[in-house]
């Protein structure tokens, strides 16, 4: 864990230090979560994010996002809503294919904040960090409104594995708005 949050730093701090131009924004977006794994009947919950992020140009076709978002996940399984609360922090690299259209991917740590069956916590049985791959696609409508899709890939077990042997993972697809300053 202390390799990957001093690799992400460096290449923040390498970024920064070579960057053409940095923009500074806030983004909202709709989430489409699920859980997957040793999960029966499990359906689709709607959510969503909400944060700031940095879009950090190297050069006009690579850029570096760093976000940091609050995302509302979970999944619905035999009547009941399983209901997760992460503080997410993606560091994304950025291809622009063209002038207005890029390609994202990248690692994200989430850090969890809540998690209820119904009204019931049951944060004591979840697992505190999930890590995750994103991938997605971007469009910048102007200078800085934007939009994107983007799929979570969870590669991390939900539930404390002290606690259980199944193995849950997240997944989470998410439509959002981005304004740039």
């Amino acid at each position: 864990m202390k390799k990957i949050i001093l690799s992400a730093v460096a290449v923040l701090a390498f970024g920064f230090t070579n960057a053409q131009e940095v923009k500074f924004g806030v983004k909202a977006a709709l989430n489409v979560a699920n859980l997957t794994g040793d999960v029966d009947n499990a359906s689709s919950i709607v959510g969503f994010q909400v944060g700031g992020f940095a879009e950090i140009k190297l050069s006009e076709k690579f850029a570096i996002q760093p976000e940091v978002l609050y995302s509302a996940q979970g999944a619905k399984s035999e009547g009941e809503t399983f209901n997760l609360g992460y503080i997410n922090i993606p560091v994304l690299a950025k291809y622009y294919v063209a002038k207005s259209f890029s390609l994202e991917a990248g690692p994200q740590i989430g850090f969890l904040t809540s998690a209820k069956i119904e009204s019931e916590d049951v944060k004591d049985f979840v697992s505190s960090t999930d890590f995750s791959l994103n991938l997605g696609a971007g469009y910048d409508f102007t200078e800085n409104l934007s939009a994107g899709l983007r799929y979570n890939f969870g590669l991390t077990n939900v539930y404390d594995t002290d606690l259980s042997d199944d193995s849950i993972k997240n997944g989470v697809f998410s439509v959002s708005l981005g304004y740039k300053f």
